[in-house]
């Protein structure tokens, strides 16, 4: 009875959908020069293959949107933060024991503000959560012994015969220490001084 001239529900779906894309296109020609992009959403209804669930259109200042599009707000921009970058061990015991450039030297002295020059190394490490002898001479025999060529900043330096003074390398060619009464915490050239070994407790 006429079967072939009945449009089905689905064929008015896609006329309806096809219209609301034109509609929104027509929108877009109107006046590109002072548009702004909109995305609006597809009813659900509408929702067929080839339809999209949103359509970005150019709409010029005034117009209001064609019936049945709803705008959709724009999601806000997300920051993350970068992560914190890590920090080895013997950094943190650098980083410690260059905070104290500048103390005094005092013989026996442990930190915080005094330090003689195993009194500094013991006092860094400690900062860093590690616990190491209080003397240069076993300081030096305990750890791990590290060749001077392969020395990283952190490691404790040995210096003179009997590792009578000790350092933290700094890289660079640099100690940091605590040289003697009078000075204060400071920095030195790694070949100032006789090189006696070094060792790493971390």
């Amino acid at each position: 009875m006429g079967a072939h001239s009945i449009k089905t529900s689905s064929t008015g779906r896609r006329f309806a959908a096809a219209g609301l894309l034109a509609a929104g296109a027509a929108v877009a020609t109107s006046g590109a020069a002072t548009a702004a992009p909109v995305t609006v959403e597809v009813p659900a209804e509408l929702r067929l293959p080839g339809v999209p669930a949103q359509v970005t259109v150019e709409v010029p200042e005034g117009v209001a949107l064609p019936a049945g599009l709803q705008q959709i707000a724009a999601a806000p921009v997300q920051e993350f933060a970068a992560p914190a970058p890590q920090v080895s061990t013997g950094q943190k015991i650098l980083d410690a024991a260059s905070t104290r450039v500048g103390s005094p030297y005092v013989w026996g002295a442990t930190g915080p503000n005094s330090f003689d020059c195993s009194g500094l190394t013991s006092w860094a490490y400690q900062q860093a959560g590690i616990s190491i002898p209080r003397t240069s001479q076993a300081q030096i025999g305990g750890g791990t012994p590290v060749a001077k060529s392969d020395l990283q900043p952190g490691d404790i330096v040995a210096f003179y015969g009997g590792a009578s003074h000790v350092g933290i390398y700094a890289g660079n060619g640099q100690v940091v220490h605590a040289p003697y009464s009078g000075t204060s915490v400071s920095y030195a050239p790694l070949d100032s001084m006789p090189f006696y070994g070094a060792t790493r407790y971390y």
